[in-house]
């Protein structure tokens, strides 16, 4: 007869077993087929070009074909959408972030899908602060000088953005406001022709992702006032903090992560998570990111639902306290 010990044993490797069988066979396989990252904004822009990155990547860990699909429309909501209804297989997988997790949900009533429920987070990648440019001419060289002047200018200064609800509208919005400055909003259609207008001398200013500023500081175009991030950045340590300025409290960055369908069975998730952890760790991909100004954000899986619902909850409060609308 077995020993108790033996029993146990034999029990727990048959039930380890069954639940294994349960499994469908693709899940057990897992990938067995080509795999879509879908991109919810057009190509070429710092999501897409992070996305195309973390594709070619995962080629090579998976031993399959992982492609970027560009889905847009609605601002970002099409895309979005699609994977929220997509099959939770781990074949559709969705490149998110603070604009579509966050922003969507901070602006947008009666969403069409909840960034809490309807996903999963596989991983989060990177995270990168803002910069407040000026134009290269305005008379200002740090936030105190830029408050003093548009306070006795008011309803005569522009700030510009890539377009209503986007991050640069929004957390520009934010930050104006926050420092009492009644500034006129002038949305574009994408960053790159703000900026145009800014070198140009028709718009004043502009709250813009480091990862597009940075040319435009080095070339002396446009002017960095302040970063928005907790510490200084890197790329730019003699650029205070927004919140060293003493002015106003204000912090964050615009982080990117990649998501699946909320349903996606735990043993494919996991195969995912561990693919993207891989990629967090690899130093040439590091190196890429700080390049541009970011840095790697690395959460532990048991954390990410956490950090979701706090940015969320953050963001949320200040557009509503603010008074931000995309309409």
């Amino acid at each position: 007869m077995p020993s108790s010990f033996s029993r146990r044993q034999f029990v727990l490797t048959a039930a380890s077993c069954a639940g294994a069988s349960a499994l469908p066979a693709w899940a057990q396989e897992f990938p067995n087929k080509p795999i879509r990252i879908v991109v919810p904004q057009a190509p070429g822009g710092g999501t897409d070009i992070l996305a195309r990155n973390l594709a070619a990547r995962l080629t090579e860990l998976l031993k399959q074909g992982v492609t970027v699909e560009n889905r847009t429309g609605a601002g970002s909501l099409i895309g979005t959408e699609l994977v929220a209804r997509a099959p939770a297989d781990g074949y559709t997988l969705l490149m998110g972030g603070i604009f579509n997790m966050v922003m969507n949900k901070a602006l947008i009533k009666n969403l069409s899908y909840s960034p809490e429920n309807d996903f999963v987070s596989l991983g989060y990648v990177s995270a990168y602060p803002f910069v407040l440019l000026t134009r290269a001419d305005l008379p200002v060289n740090n936030l105190a000088e830029l408050a003093a002047y548009a306070k006795a200018r008011p309803g005569k200064m522009t700030y510009g953005s890539g377009g209503l609800g986007t991050l640069q509208h929004v957390w520009g919005a934010i930050l104006t406001s926050s420092l009492g400055l009644d500034m006129v909003h002038v949305p574009f259609r994408g960053a790159a022709p703000a900026h145009q207008e800014m070198m140009a001398g028709r718009v004043d200013i502009m709250f813009d992702n480091i990862s597009a500023a940075k040319p435009h500081i080095q070339a002396g175009r446009l002017k960095g006032l302040v970063v928005s991030s907790a510490q200084r950045s890197p790329q730019f340590p003699n650029m205070p903090t927004v919140n060293e300025s003493g002015l106003t409290a204000f912090e964050g960055e615009s982080w990117f992560g990649v998501f699946a369908p909320a349903a996606t069975p735990a043993p494919v998730v996991a195969r995912l998570r561990e693919a993207l952890a891989s990629i967090n760790r690899e130093q040439e991909f590091v190196a890429r990111v700080e390049r541009d100004g970011g840095r790697l954000l690395n959460i532990p899986p048991a954390q990410q639902q956490g950090f979701l619902r706090d940015e969320i909850e953050r963001w949320v409060g200040a557009v509503n306290r603010h008074k931000v609308s995309a309409e």
